[in-house]
């Protein structure tokens, strides 16, 4: 079953359930029928009041509509370590944590504390990297990253950040979609309904996996929520088809799959004037940005077309699933007009009973996979001058603890740290953020952030004002209230912008 069959499949199956309940006039099949017609999760958008200030055509939906204000960045590459790297490891220099290593954990650092794993009393461990100041910033950045070393320059680190959630899929929800709780937009699906896309035969939200697995989170960390579903993140791979089911079967030419298309849709408009369901004029744009697909994808995923320097610059392997590839179609898809772009790196959850990802084992090992790609990434931007256009941001869900890993009360094979959720870091760059910065600061074993703590809302408000959008205006209307990514938390962290 290809794509196209799928869609006319669900839309058959969407139809006998729908056609079912508006049968039922009264009684629960009446209160079914308001729930999915009268209060719908895809409101009539005839009206700006309808969503929060915004007259989107769903006809239309990736048509790039203004910002609230001046943009500084035109799109997003969002790079997700899943898993949560640690920040003592790679940018947050501790020296005080040498000098404890080995010690039992202070009582008053789990007190009232909730761990994923930790029980009893920890032994605190002392950072498994030797750590150097770089650029004229003088960051501190460890061993493991010597290429990003050298682009220090060009971002900004938030030292304190902070989020509420200690197991991967719910913090990584929350990172992405503002809630830890499955049912909301994703900041993609977000961006992308409220500016749309520079490139009509893209779609303006797209998602690159590497790792070997999907994130804790699943498809939801860059699903459409409430929104319409054409606002979901377009998951691309690196071997086979590009994307799942877009391809033609055998015998079927383009004409005749563009012919087809147009009887499919044709049943799509009938369907919409009897309901007036938005989502059907979604659909239809669904259908119809497929086909587009279908010659555009195979192009812009074509690495091998990218001279010999690029891919020595990234490292990168045509025809291989690798973080460095992604980085590399990364820029292709900026270039090419896409809003938003997701990267899910995934592998990184550094505990003491795997040496895949152990600190003192695999660590090393996954920071080299990432340095050269993100830092090559910084570059080539930079080159072509889409950096200035362009916001990058390097991230996880949460960080890691100061003391180590042991589950049960008992001491790990390797070195590892428990999931932390009082400070971690995230940087950022391009798109009009400050060069060689650093915001925020931890405690002498970065347990705490004592200085410019920031939490996840704060960045999410940051990303969308540096695309010109207020993100208490970005708002849709669902169930009853409007909703927005920040909720209703979030303030712009204005001492990062240029």
């Amino acid at each position: 079953m290809n794509l196209f069959e799928e869609a006319f499949f669900r839309q058959n199956e969407y139809f006998t359930r729908r056609h079912f309940l508006q049968q039922c006039t009264t009684g629960l099949g009446a209160m079914a029928l308001s729930s999915l017609i009268g209060c719908s999760n895809h409101n009539s958008l005839a009206t700006p009041e309808a969503t929060g200030g915004i007259l989107r055509d769903l006809t239309k939906p990736f048509a790039p509509l203004a910002p609230h204000f001046a943009p500084k960045a035109k799109s997003v590459i969002f790079l997700h370590m899943a898993g949560a790297p640690s920040q003592l490891e790679l940018f947050d220099y501790k020296p005080t944590l040498h000098q404890l290593d080995g010690q039992d954990c202070p009582p008053s650092l789990l007190a009232g504390k909730k761990f994923a794993f930790i029980k009893g009393v920890p032994k605190m461990l002392g950072p498994q990297a030797q750590f150097q100041q770089h650029g004229q910033s003088g960051a501190w950045v460890s061993e493991h990253l010597p290429h990003f070393s050298k682009m220090v320059d060009e971002v900004s680190f938030l030292k304190a950040m902070h989020t509420d959630q200690f197991n991967h899929a719910p913090a990584q929800l929350l990172m992405q979609t503002g809630n830890a709780r499955l049912g909301r937009p994703s900041m993609g699906a977000w961006v992308t309904y409220g500016l749309g896309s520079e490139n009509e035969n893209l779609p303006g939200f797209m998602v690159l996996l590497s790792g070997g697995k999907a994130p804790d989170a699943g498809k939801a960390g860059f699903g459409s929520g409430f929104l319409p579903t054409v606002y979901q993140g377009v998951e691309c791979r690196q071997k086979g088809e590009p994307v799942l089911y877009v391809s033609d079967p055998a015998g079927m030419s383009r004409d005749l799959r563009k012919q087809s298309i147009a009887a499919i849709n044709e049943i799509n408009q009938l369907h919409y004037q009897e309901m007036q369901d938005p989502e059907i004029i979604s659909r239809i744009a669904q259908y119809e940005m497929a086909f587009k697909m279908q010659v555009s994808v195979p192009e812009v995923m074509d690495i091998s077309r990218e001279p010999a320097s690029m891919h020595a610059l990234y490292g990168t392997e045509p025809g291989k699933a690798s973080f460095a590839n992604n980085c590399l179609l990364a820029r292709r898809l900026v270039e090419r007009g896409v809003r938003f772009v997701q990267l899910f790196d995934w592998g990184w959850d550094s505990h003491g009973n795997d040496p895949t990802n152990a600190l003192d084992k695999g660590f090393g090992n996954l920071c080299r996979n990432i340095d050269q790609p993100v830092s090559a990434l910084l570059q080539d931007l930079k080159m072509r001058g889409l950096l200035e256009e362009t916001l990058v941001v390097w991230g996880a869900e949460f960080g890691r603890t100061p003391m180590q890993e042991n589950r049960e009360g008992k001491q790990m094979e390797f070195k590892g740290r428990d999931h932390h959720t009082e400070a971690f870091t995230v940087w950022l760059a391009g798109g009009g953020i400050k060069q060689g910065y650093t915001h925020g600061e931890t405690d002498e074993i970065g347990y705490y952030g004592v200085k410019g703590r920031t939490d996840i809302f704060d960045l999410q408000a940051t990303i969308l004002h540096q695309l010109g959008m207020d993100h208490e205006k970005l708002t849709y209307a669902f169930q009853g209230r409007n909703f927005r990514l920040t909720d209703v938390h979030g303030k712009v962290i204005t001492p990062i912008i240029a």
